[in-house]
């Protein structure tokens, strides 16, 4: 029996993450896959700061010191892929720095990691509009993995609040991006039956993808628990949050998890990153 510890997070720059303690916490934590994104760095700081015994494979932005994800891991993936959608697309879809998948092995059978960090987005806004444009492409690139593998998780800030559960001030935020009616429409996408017919929260319909939400999964139908805090006033304290990091992934990979948590910190003085880690065990 084989456990691969998968572990997520928006370091929301590595360099000053690891000033603030992410490499005791990486230390502490047996992860065998770190998809990171929102890395700010460059290769050499990569190296520099993760040390020996990982293998890195990381797409920077085009623009300096801007988005950046990267997938690190104690065992060398098979293959590699940047970018989303066509090579020809990649540019209109604003995919750089934002979309790194990497192949490795579970239980003796193919097992793709995607490493995403999806545009934060702005109401009527040229970046709503590079928002809208990835998400369309995101939905292909589902069915893709999907007939092509039986496991494959596509891991990290997916930027959208899914369903009133995932934000602690839902109906302060239903005209916002990352709660707008339409983003949370492809997600109803995104995790709904095979094929089946699926209505949006925002009316729109459409075939569902059959990917599992894991951490909604693994904790129920509760509020959170939340993976980002605004660095705003009391929100960390007080749990003000929401829960826009994920792990989505194909059913038969989500058959296979053993252990989720959100790795919150202990106060506010011990975070590293305005989000926090997600890691899931998955064993086969």
């Amino acid at each position: 029996m084989q456990k691969l510890r998968l572990a997520s997070v928006n370091v929301n720059g590595i360099r000053a993450a690891f000033r603030k303690g992410m490499g005791e916490w990486l230390e502490s934590r047996d992860v065998d896959v770190l998809a990171m994104q929102e890395v700010r760095a460059d290769d050499s700081h990569l190296e520099e700061l993760l040390g020996d015994g990982w293998h890195i494979l990381h797409d920077p932005c085009q623009i300096k010191g801007r988005a950046g994800v990267a997938i690190a891991s104690r065992v060398a993936p098979t293959a590699h892929r940047i970018g989303l959608g066509a090579e020809d697309q990649q540019d209109s879809i604003q995919s750089s720095g934002r979309w790194i998948e990497a192949d490795f092995e579970l239980g003796g059978k193919p097992f793709t990691i995607v490493s995403t960090y999806v545009h934060s987005g702005e109401v009527d806004t040229p970046k709503q509009e590079a928002k809208w444009a990835f998400l369309d492409a995101m939905g292909p690139r589902f069915t893709e993995l999907a007939s092509e593998r039986e496991y494959a998780a596509v891991v990290g800030d997916l930027n959208v609040g899914h369903r009133e559960f995932d934000i602690k001030n839902w109906k302060g935020n239903v005209k916002r991006s990352g709660f707008l009616p339409r983003e949370r429409s492809y997600f109803d996408r995104f995790f709904g039956p095979l094929g089946e017919n699926v209505t949006g929260v925002d009316g729109t319909e459409g075939a569902g993808y059959g990917w599992v939400d894991v951490g909604r999964r693994w904790a129920g139908e509760v509020d959170g628990p939340y993976t980002w805090w605004s660095n705003r006033g009391q929100a960390f304290v007080n749990d003000t949050g929401w829960r826009i990091d994920y792990h989505a992934v194909t059913p038969q990979l989500a058959e296979r998890v053993t252990h989720y948590t959100v790795d919150r910190a202990a106060s506010y003085d011990e975070r590293w990153s305005d989000h926090a880690a997600v890691v899931v065990d998955y064993t086969a």
